[in-house]
């Protein structure tokens, strides 16, 4: 294992969301050329892990505690935060990690449960000739497949159905889809179809019938992002990170660089939320995989840092499981205000919930009276 110097003391920057626990590998390189602040020269990958048992939650607190210095912390316990510590940690480096909340209780757990390229990226990337959106359409299609590869036990192909109330509409979006699933290629997960009005009516009587003119499906994938989460948690203890949740970290840890003189981060100093202990934890590297709360460990740093990250929120709610069907989802373009609401089935209900919309960071986050009564007025 080598560990080069340039990484001593950076902080590298990650985000909460579902897809960064995709592709871990690539997405690794992808922080480290995006940041350009270090390079992790690494040893072979653990073949086995080395406890069959993940350890106690105190088994892990004792090695946060009595290690001298970890290679890498982790600062969050989201699928970004798991994914770097398991990434690490299969390296050979030794690795840390704390949670403030519990593991996933964040963006991680929180989505619309669906891993999906993006149609509607893929319409502006056509509208507006727009290169980057149609390469992040690509590459979340990849991923998809991807994950439902890997992952079996967690994801499924879901069919989507696209309710159609104009005839015009019906080739306009019908080729729309066929360009979604051009573009999946060979990671198609089932070629979109045409429903007729009267089948579209028997997955979803609730739908206007007189303007209904039919009806358009096509397939996505469906996604426990908890689970998936815990299940990269628990492996990367198993190969030997110590990993721990309810540890907030209250201010980093900073040394002189004898190399260059300046000041660089070398640690955290963690609070355990359920005893109140304090204790420091000492890395060579720190990554900062907080989500929403990035700004706030960057000001740890540097308190005049400059605000990076612009939170968003989609709002959810649950429904009785009779607003869809078990095996199909329905997504509505049309709204009122020309935000996406979806209808997915989930664990016998029904998810019903908008595209983001930009918010305050707050630790809970409630939704407003306001995004609740749009979603049950779209609903009626």
């Amino acid at each position: 294992m080598a560990f080069q110097k340039a990484v001593k003391g950076t902080i590298l920057v990650g985000g909460g969301a579902l897809a960064s626990i995709l592709g871990l590998s690539q997405f690794a390189h992808y922080r480290r050329k995006q940041v350009n602040l270090a390079y992790v020269e690494a040893a072979e990958c653990v073949s086995e892990p080395v406890n069959r048992e993940p350890p106690s939650r105190e088994a892990q607190l004792l090695t946060l505690q009595n290690m001298s210095e970890f290679d890498i912390l982790v600062i969050g316990g989201g699928a970004t935060g798991c994914g770097c510590a398991l990434d690490a940690v299969t390296r050979g480096l030794k690795t840390a990690l704390v949670e403030r909340d519990d593991f996933s209780s964040g963006t991680s757990s929180r989505s619309t449960k669906l891993i999906h390229g993006g149609v509607r990226y893929l319409q502006k990337a056509i509208m507006k000739l727009d290169i980057e959106q149609y390469r992040m359409v690509k590459e979340a299609l990849h991923e998809r497949a991807n994950l439902l590869e890997i992952a079996p036990h967690l994801s499924a192909p879901l069919p989507i159905m696209l309710p159609i109330y104009k005839w015009w509409q019906l080739p306009y979006y019908w080729v729309g889809i066929k360009l979604y699933d051009l573009v999946a290629g060979s990671n198609c997960l089932k070629s979109s179809y045409v429903l007729s009005k009267s089948r579209a009516l028997e997955h979803f009587p609730m739908l206007q019938k007189d303007k209904l003119v039919g009806a358009i499906v096509y397939y996505d994938g469906q996604h426990n992002d908890a689970r998936m989460n815990l299940a990269i948690a628990l492996t990367a203890a198993r190969y030997g990170a110590a990993t721990a949740n309810y540890m907030e970290v209250v201010s980093l840890l900073k040394k002189t660089d004898p190399d260059t003189g300046k000041e660089r981060v070398s640690g955290a100093r963690c609070k355990d939320v359920l005893t109140g202990q304090e204790f420091d934890v000492r890395a060579k590297c720190v990554i900062n995989a907080t989500g929403p709360f990035t700004d706030t460990v960057r000001k740890m740093d540097d308190k005049n840092a400059t605000a990076i990250c612009q939170p968003s929120a989609g709002v959810h709610i649950v429904m009785p499981g009779y607003y869809s069907p078990e095996s199909m989802g329905l997504l509505d373009p049309a709204t009122s205000d020309g935000r996406v609401i979806f209808f997915l089935p989930w664990q016998k209900m029904t998810i019903a919930g908008t595209t983001d919309t930009p918010t305050d960071v707050t630790h809970h986050p409630i939704p407003s009276e306001e995004d609740i009564n749009f979603i049950l007025n779209e609903v009626q």
